[in-house]
């Protein structure tokens, strides 16, 4: 009886274990869609990794100190995205921290950011995340911006 307890409680460990990946996976997937339509030029790849009421934030700092937060369209940004040449755009993501709640995710990924091939900045992406009709959409994204530390 043991063993089968035993049995029964480690399939059930690894299944949980198992869909955890197979939605951090699933999250990750998201985010580098982004990413890649960005690197091939893609507006359509890049405008559908968001949801449609998807909010773009940039923080920034002003020429005095202060701090300011600038906001972009999806459509905006991506129809600048068509306008690039491929492979000028590459943001290369660390994904540091995901957190899962049912069909909210928040994942948090350091990056830098080359374009044509040479180092442009750096900074951290903090997505928020929903999954709608069983895919994971870009609700919200901000990040932050700077050219020296970026370890």
């Amino acid at each position: 009886m043991k063993r089968i307890l035993f049995s029964l409680t480690a399939i059930l460990v690894f299944s949980v274990a198992a869909k955890a990946q197979t939605t951090e996976d699933s999250i990750k997937a998201a985010v580098k869609q982004l990413f890649t339509g960005m690197k091939n030029a893609d507006a359509e790849m890049v405008r559908t990794s968001f949801a449609d009421s998807a909010v773009l934030q940039t923080i920034a700092g002003t020429r005095d100190g202060k701090t300011i937060v600038r906001n972009d369209k999806v459509a905006d940004f991506a129809d600048f995205i068509k306008t690039v040449k491929k492979d000028s755009a590459d943001e290369q993501v660390v994904f540091e921290t995901i957190k899962i709640d049912g069909p909210l995710a928040m994942v948090w990924a350091p990056y830098k950011f080359y374009w044509a091939g040479t180092f442009s900045h750096c900074g951290v992406d903090c997505f928020q995340l929903i999954r709608m009709n069983g895919s994971w959409k870009i609700q919200y994204l901000i990040d932050t911006r700077r050219r020296q530390p970026c370890n």
